[in-house]
């Protein structure tokens, strides 16, 4: 199983941000928060910026879309050719159909689910998705501490992929860190968003690697 890395640039300093880019130019992706302080109470970033970072990056851009009302503003998101487009179930009226037009417009489509959200009521959509996100801290702020017991959630969607023969990325945002990743990784998560852990390092690169060749490990021996 592959390791990937993805740091938030929610984490990075807002005022350089394609320098900040460039200093995790070994990282699998770069994880872009999309918060309209109505879904969850924070605000960050809108289509102009994600364009701007899709036009400067090297690396794909994973974006997470923290909004309401995801079935009207998720398109446009994928229509500006980002590599990946997550939107909440909760936010969503109609997500498969939603999963659907994204995978139309052209990029990977991912469901993302709070830490109170059931994963049993979307576990036979799964093959309408290339990745699901289990957010592991309260989705809005970072910096916030991993919660373990979202492990059991992870293992049902693993299991789930699995019985259904398809190669469904599990992706994790929320407090990872060297000493999180490890469970993580052992729940059956392969996909892992970093913040303050990869852009409060001295060196990001080798944070990046550490993070990556932990999950590695386990994944190994699992």
């Amino acid at each position: 199983m592959t390791a990937r890395i993805q740091p938030s640039i929610l984490s990075a300093d807002f005022a350089n941000l394609q320098s900040e880019l460039e200093r995790v130019g070994t990282a699998d992706g770069v994880h872009v928060d999309v918060m309209d302080n109505h879904f969850v109470p924070n605000l960050t970033f809108g289509p102009r910026m994600v364009e701007a970072l899709q036009r400067v990056s090297a690396l794909p851009l994973d974006v997470h879309l923290m909004i309401t009302d995801a079935d009207r503003w998720a398109p446009g998101y994928a229509e500006l050719g980002v590599f990946s487009v997550t939107f909440h179930a909760e936010a969503a009226q109609d997500p498969v159909a939603l999963a659907r037009r994204i995978r139309q417009i052209g990029s990977r489509v991912a469901l993302a689910l709070k830490p109170g959200t059931a994963v049993d009521p979307y576990l036979e959509l799964l093959p309408e998705f290339d990745q699901v996100l289990v957010m592991t801290v309260e989705p809005g702020f970072g910096g916030q501490a991993f919660m373990a017991d979202m492990m059991p959630k992870l293992r049902t969607l693993r299991a789930a992929a699995e019985r259904h023969g398809i190669e469904l990325w599990l992706q994790v945002d929320g407090g990872i860190a060297p000493e999180t990743i490890g469970i993580a990784a052992e729940a059956g998560a392969d996909t892992f968003v970093a913040g303050s852990s990869v852009y409060g390092a001295a060196d990001p690169d080798a944070a990046i690697a550490a993070l990556r060749e932990t999950a590695a490990a386990v994944h190994r021996h699992g």
